[in-house]
């Protein structure tokens, strides 16, 4: 783990419990845990960008990502817009071009089966422990003890930041 150079996550089933609260009137809402935003802020600190990939496309993504500050943002990611489709995977490699570094150096957590083509790439697989069973079969892929939505980006941020010391 002293090798990640860029710490990246899903946020349905990783940054939150992945349950959709839905207002009478449309709203959605999303909870997200204060533990998890405080392990993304002090690996950040630590010198280790960090950003969400989702194929969610909703404000509430964008705000918190903006409370947290993450250095990318990514949503839509597997949609089709503009009649331009770009899987995870592409867009995490596009992240590691710029940065000058390769997907052996990265950690990224995901929970589901649009996250296994990512996963699979990238030198430190990561999943809460809610992640469906597909993923948790992942060869090499460290299944934390807390599940998403609950302090999940938490563990793999202090397990990280307890590596580089």
């Amino acid at each position: 783990m002293s090798k990640i150079k860029l710490f990246l996550t899903d946020v349905d089933g990783c940054m939150t419990d992945g349950g959709m609260y839905y207002c009478p009137n449309g709203d959605e809402l999303k909870r997200f845990s204060v533990y998890d935003g405080m392990g993304l802020l002090l690996l950040r600190k630590a010198g280790i960008p960090c950003g969400i990939i989702t194929s969610e496309i909703t404000s509430i993504v964008e705000h918190r990502a903006k409370k947290l500050h993450v250095d990318y943002l990514y949503m839509g990611v597997g949609r089709v817009i503009d009649n331009v489709t770009k899987s995870k995977l592409e867009v995490a490699q596009e992240i590691c071009d710029q940065l000058g570094i390769t997907l052996q150096e990265v950690c990224y957590v995901g929970d589901d089966v649009n996250d296994l083509d990512l996963l699979t790439h990238v030198g430190f697989p990561v999943c809460p422990s809610n992640a469906v069973q597909k993923i948790k079969e992942i060869p090499n892929i460290l299944v934390l003890q807390t599940p998403g939505g609950h302090g999940a980006i938490r563990e793999i941020a202090e397990k990280i930041l307890a590596e580089n010391e």
